[in-house]
């Protein structure tokens, strides 16, 4: 039993003095207005079933592997090879290669068809606990610790010595299950997960929380602890020729109450408002090579001046997100390298393994 102090929050910043985080454990209600509940979404995973945006989950084929002799089971969702992602109806994303020869990459053995032999695993057995900040700023939260940790090898992203690298994060093994997990089918092989809304160009969108580098993101998510993922290269940069990164952005301090057409942010999620409907920079299919799930965690925040000014929207594309940034309506909430394709907004200094799942 995981302990959960409170509501639902999905993504982790960087502060000047504080880290602050996303979502969490299983909501009494689905998430609607803003974030999208009732409306109709498309599948970007030819794979996955039973896509339920209104209590938000989906269910995908579970695979069986293995990790030092032991059985682990993982689910795939991108592949940087085009003819694979097709043929098992994952996401493509071909700048994963970019990661390629770093920490972020296991090198596994086996075959994407059969059992996959894996150098690394999580132990899913630690409680996990968020205990959101003091009212009326919940983020931060004041205390977190993961459920899910992987070992010194681990990390979501593998490679089979043949130039592809596979999304596949673990989802259960000998030592419990991940706390994602909605269900779970070992006969039949389906998996069923916990998903967020969010948003892409004014669409909204529908991802997965599989895995975090840092132990504020992997908590507050519900996610596997793997900070192997933050040897990815690209932070701050969405180069395709060699960042295997694109921003997730995240909004501190939207506006709160649930009723509000407006309402966004990880204050407002950390007060059991709903989602955080974080902005995604990038999308499969459309967008052609550009997409991929290591998102580099890129948070903002409104300043008091546009507050005061009544000036607080919902926000709903990378291109708002660098308008507002170059206007001085907003500023950055992270301390890394400027992200030039966000008019220089500064990366957090982590990642948030969110493969996207479907699109309004």
């Amino acid at each position: 039993m995981k302990r959960i102090a409170r509501g639902a929050f999905a993504a982790a910043i960087t502060l000047s003095t504080a880290l602050g985080a996303g979502s969490l454990a299983p909501r009494a209600h689905a998430d609607g207005g803003s974030s999208g509940g009732g409306s109709s979404f498309t599948s970007f995973l030819s794979s996955a079933t039973n896509l339920d945006p209104v209590h938000e989950t989906v269910t995908l084929p579970l695979h069986r592997g293995t990790s030092n002799g032991q059985a682990v089971y993982y689910t795939v969702t991108d592949t940087s090879d085009q003819t694979e992602a097709q043929q098992l109806g994952v996401n493509w994303a071909p700048r994963l290669t970019n990661a390629l020869g770093t920490a972020a990459v296991e090198n596994a053995s086996g075959n994407i068809n059969g059992g996959v032999s894996f150098p690394g695993t999580v132990d899913f057995s630690p409680t996990r606990i968020v205990v959101p900040g003091a009212a009326p700023n919940f983020f931060p939260p004041s205390q977190v610790q993961p459920g899910a940790v992987g070992d010194a090898n681990y990390s979501p992203l593998f490679t089979l010595g043949d130039g592809i690298v596979r999304d596949a994060s673990q989802v259960a093994n000998s030592t419990g299950l991940s706390d994602d997990v909605v269900s779970i089918d070992y006969t039949h092989n389906t998996v069923t997960l916990k998903t967020f809304f969010g948003f892409w160009n004014g669409h909204r969108t529908i991802y997965l929380h599989a895995d975090g580098s840092n132990t504020l993101v992997s908590s507050v998510e519900g996610s596997n602890f793997a900070p192997n993922l933050n040897a990815a290269p690209g932070l701050g940069s969405d180069d395709q020729a060699t960042s295997a990164r694109d921003a997730i952005i995240p909004i501190v301090n939207g506006v709160v109450p649930a009723g509000d057409p407006n309402r966004q942010g990880l204050n407002s999620a950390l007060d059991g408002q709903g989602d955080p409907l974080n902005i995604n920079q990038h999308v499969p299919g459309s967008e052609g090579t550009l997409y991929t799930p290591i998102w580099d965690v890129t948070p903002i925040v409104w300043t008091q001046a546009a507050i005061d000014a009544g000036q607080r929207t919902l926000v709903t594309s990378a291109h708002q997100v660098a308008n507002l940034f170059s206007s001085g309506e907003i500023v950055g909430g992270g301390s890394g390298p400027a992200n030039a394709s966000l008019n220089g907004v500064p990366a957090g200094g982590f990642i948030s393994n969110c493969p996207l799942i479907a699109i309004s």
